[in-house]
């Protein structure tokens, strides 16, 4: 098929001008895209973990037997907390879904560590960017989440004192 090329050039700016209108229409929130970067520029090779405020199990479980002054929020759902939920003193169980409520950001301290626990510590690590983002900075996310938090806690373990490492771990 030949086209004039009065045609073909009527038709390559069409397509040019259909490309610039599309990109423009489609934007991004450059302002929190900023934000974002911020906040996850530290998070480079041995430190993301720390940077993304993580906690390995193991750290957790030693934040509680020193007993460092925390709070700990379940943001499973009912149905998940109904048959184990977190049993530390002061620990809440707010569903994820309710977490941001403004009765339940009350709820959450600023003066002292927050711990976040779901089932694989999915939900978790992402409730901690949103709530760092709303300015809460002592959040952090079990690694591994509950599941992590059982293949780390056996009895050995929860029963050992902290100076003596458990026995295979």
């Amino acid at each position: 098929m030949n086209m004039p090329k009065f045609h073909l050039l009527l038709l390559g700016s069409a397509l040019v001008t259909l490309a610039l209108f599309s990109a423009s229409a489609w934007s991004y929130d450059a302002d929190l895209a900023a934000r974002y970067a911020q906040m996850f520029a530290p998070a480079k090779e041995k430190a993301t973990s720390k940077e993304l405020h993580c906690v390995k199990p193991e750290g957790f479980v030693n934040m509680i037997k020193k007993g460092e002054p925390m709070m700990g929020i379940d943001i499973r759902t009912p149905a998940e907390t109904s048959v184990f939920a977190l049993a530390l003193p002061g620990s809440l169980s707010i569903p994820i879904n309710e977490l941001f409520l403004m009765e339940n950001l009350a709820r959450i301290p600023l003066d002292r560590p927050v711990v976040l626990l779901c089932q694989t510590g999915m939900r978790a690590g992402m409730a901690v960017v949103a709530l760092r983002q709303l300015g809460f900075e002592k959040v952090f996310a079990v690694a591994g989440g509950f599941k992590g938090l059982s293949d780390y806690l056996d009895p050995m373990t929860a029963n050992s004192p902290l100076s003596e490492p458990p026995a295979g771990k």
